[in-house]
């Protein structure tokens, strides 16, 4: 059997903003609340699960991106005037030249979780 992650938390104080805000910027679809959870569905194998904590603290979490996709998250991460950059000490930067792919970036959210989206070309 293969194994595939299913799932996992993501730590947030308001969790459905945290979730609106994350799928707003990648470009997913966010239904609202289910039970505790504000889950945002990247694939048809994976659920991010955003939970109300009150003192949440961040997680790092990688996502691999064709170019399209990562110009799709780019252009809505300038609309919404969210800092990016591409290096996780400097999420802010303004830069996608990443040391491991050809382009990539950093992004955070306002519970301190640190996303990084990467891109072949």
């Amino acid at each position: 059997m293969t194994i595939t992650l299913n799932h996992t938390i993501v730590p947030a104080v308001d969790h459905q903003a945290a979730a609106r805000f994350f799928a707003t910027v990648m470009g997913l679809e966010y239904t609202g609340p289910d039970r505790h959870f504000a889950p945002v569905r990247i694939n048809s194998t994976l659920t991010l699960d955003f939970l109300a904590v009150p003192d949440p603290a961040g997680h790092h979490l990688a996502f691999d991106a064709d170019p399209a996709t990562f110009d799709g998250i780019l252009a809505r991460l300038r609309a919404t005037g969210t800092p990016y950059g591409n290096d996780p000490s400097t999420p802010d930067n303004g830069r996608t030249d990443h040391p491991l792919c050809a382009r990539g970036l950093y992004f955070t959210d306002p519970a301190g979780n640190l996303f990084e989206v990467m891109s072949p070309a």
